[in-house]
């Protein structure tokens, strides 16, 4: 099973414009605000603690969807970020899953969540179907933002959740 590539910051400037034509080519996503806001993919989930869950359930909120890795350095680098981001959202309703990718070992994907004391719900994507749904992601970090219509808002590529993401997300929950 290949693995797929984790994006480090110091180069995510020349991936992200590699990438965002990759993405164009083989999904038809790009790696910035989606022009045609496709509707989020309906797919079915288990929560790290065994809870199900569905993307279905999740519309009328806005939410956040982090593709991640315990291998990819970024991706753990950029955690505290993410949970930061969700800490000060999820009182404004912010909904936020963070997916661990098919190759993570579960073993791995709980440890790291119980040791970081991760705010939100960890998915295990054990046999890859929740990857594929939101557009085959291959690339750690990715993270996808869903509006309260159910439309994909955001999709990007690479480590960071700086200020664009925050207010993308602050006017997204103010549309309520």
């Amino acid at each position: 099973m290949n693995q797929p590539l984790c994006v480090d910051m110091p180069h995510l400037a020349r991936r992200r414009a590699l990438l965002a034509m990759l993405a164009v080519m083989t999904s038809g996503s790009g790696l910035a605000a989606c022009g045609a806001q496709a509707l989020a993919p309906d797919v079915n989930y288990t929560l790290l603690d065994g809870t199900p869950g569905s993307t279905s359930a999740l519309r009328g909120q806005v939410w956040l969807v982090n593709f991640w890795a315990t291998s990819c350095g970024p991706c753990i680098r950029d955690m505290p970020a993410l949970s930061a981001l969700h800490r000060q959202f999820s009182p404004r309703g912010l909904q936020t899953l963070a997916v661990a990718m098919q190759y993570d070992p579960p073993a791995a994907v709980s440890h790291f969540a119980q040791s970081r004391q991760l705010p939100f719900g960890v998915v295990i994507d054990n046999t890859g179907a929740v990857a594929r749904a939101f557009g085959d992601v291959r690339v750690t970090p990715t993270t996808i933002v869903v509006d309260r219509q159910g439309r994909v808002a955001l999709r990007s590529v690479g480590a960071g959740h700086g200020p664009r993401l925050q207010a993308l997300l602050s006017r997204l929950l103010d549309q309520g």
